[in-house]
């Protein structure tokens, strides 16, 4: 009941992530009626194409061997697997065509449905594979019982098809009978080849019915519930308390330094209470004046004590403190436009340090 409940529950489509993981795992969906189908196909293109030269080619061997078995040597266990060693020789010439169009076949088949890759964990030895229960619940659960009902479907589908061709050859057959032995061969023949259309036919109607299945169900089986999504949003992008409360702590990191840097400042400019920018200007290190704090409310007081603490003079004007607030960025020079109104307040500065005089 609660794994129903998980199932319903589980609303949502697979994120980007999810899917990129689960394929990194080697967790892909794959038909294995696709590559049946190759297979098939492969057989079909051997009938073809290369099953009447091998067959010619080993009858022929054969006729030899059974008609002058004299011309054999079995004298000694050295004939005797030399005669073996020739005969496994004859017989695999005859399949070796078909052998290398079925791995052909496989490898085909596989790379059709997912791009082949190396993962680490499919190959990685775990409990769960030789697990006697889980190997109970695969075989008899939902999953087993869906693919032992796709089997008997296929099977009956495949022998009807068959009962249906070899019903329309069966005088063909009887025919080829009183024949000589190499047209009976190419009747056989024929009559396969009709076989395997047929099996190719139904085949690349099942495979591909289990092609799109395989991949709906593997999508349905990626489904997250809204909870699921929700977590990885927050681990993709971070959790908003966390990520608030780094935030604080980088403006609280940024603010101490720029109150350490005050008292370097050449002036400060103010509106009474609101605003506060930090400037630094020396003619022998600096092309233009250097922002090194700027502050507003409490933290523009706290520039304003600080530099009163270290006599630093502090021009109060409401238009271009707030102004200025706006543009200037901690440890930038100051756009041009503001170039004037600065350098008439460095240049009272200067004047009032060659005077001995303060400004407050």
């Amino acid at each position: 009941m609660a794994e129903s409940d998980d199932k319903d529950s589980k609303t949502e489509e697979a994120t980007e992530k999810k899917i990129r993981d689960t394929v990194e795992k080697g967790k892909l969906p794959h038909s294995k009626e696709t590559a049946l189908f190759a297979s098939f196909i492969a057989i079909l293109v051997f009938a073809l194409f290369y099953a009447k030269a091998a067959a010619v080619d080993l009858g022929m061997f054969l006729s030899v061997f059974l008609e002058k078995p004299d011309a054999w040597a079995l004298g000694s266990a050295a004939d005797v697997i030399s005669l073996y060693r020739t005969v496994l020789m004859e017989i695999g010439k005859a399949v070796l065509s078909l052998l290398a169009l079925l791995v052909a076949a496989g490898i085909a088949a596989s790379v059709f449905q997912n791009m082949p890759q190396i993962v680490g964990e499919r190959i990685r030895p775990q409990f769960s594979r030789i697990s006697l229960a889980q190997g109970w619940k695969r075989l008899f659960g939902a999953q087993g019982l869906a693919e032992f009902v796709k089997s008997l479907a296929k099977l009956g589908f495949v022998g009807a098809v068959l009962v249906m061709v070899l019903s329309q050859v069966h005088r063909r057959l009887l025919d080829g009978m009183i024949t000589n032995p190499l047209e009976f061969a190419l009747v056989i023949r024929s009559i396969l080849v009709n076989i395997l259309m047929a099996i190719v036919f139904v085949m690349a109607a099942i495979a591909a019915a289990d092609f799109i299945w395989s991949r709906f169900h593997w999508r349905r089986d990626l489904r997250m519930s809204k909870q699921e999504v929700k977590d990885e949003m927050k681990q993709s992008e971070g959790d908003p308390i966390v990520k608030s409360r780094l935030r604080s702590l980088a403006r609280d990191r940024a603010r101490r330094r720029m109150m350490t840097a005050v008292p370097r400042a050449t002036l400060v400019i103010a509106n009474p209470t609101h605003f506060s920018i930090a400037l630094r200007y020396v003619r022998e290190e600096d092309s233009a004046p250097v922002v090194l704090a700027k502050g507003q409310d409490l933290v523009a007081l706290k520039i304003r004590e600080i530099a009163r603490e270290h006599n630093i003079p502090v021009f109060e004007d409401v238009a271009l403190a707030r102004s200025m607030y706006k543009q200037v960025s901690v440890d930038s020079v100051i756009p041009q436009q503001f170039y004037q109104a600065v350098a008439e307040l460095v240049r009272i500065v200067y004047s009032n340090k060659a005077g001995q005089g303060t400004v407050s």
